[in-house]
């Protein structure tokens, strides 16, 4: 799963970002994939696409959750992601 970066686009202060984030950390770690946070505050466009809907997460790029990070269907798209060539 080296191949697959998990992203979390949150902000300060979002307790649904803390919830994310620790859902986030256990499945990158189990499965081996890496992660990474982007603070939507330091842009403008992650601002103003990703404000109302934050936490919002990415599997290699392409939006996949926001709101609430449902762990099953994270870990499946993380597995389905390291099978792509």
């Amino acid at each position: 799963m080296a191949d697959v970066v998990i992203t979390l686009l949150g902000k300060p202060g979002c307790h649904l970002c803390d919830d994310a984030r620790a859902v986030i950390e256990r499945v990158a770690g189990e499965l081996g994939a890496a992660w990474e946070e982007r603070d939507i505050t330091r842009s403008e466009e992650d601002t103003r696409l990703y404000w109302e809907q934050i936490p919002v997460t990415l599997v290699n790029g392409v939006q996949h959750d926001f709101w609430r990070v449902d762990e099953a269907r994270l870990r499946a798209a993380v597995e389905k992601a390291g099978e792509l060539p």
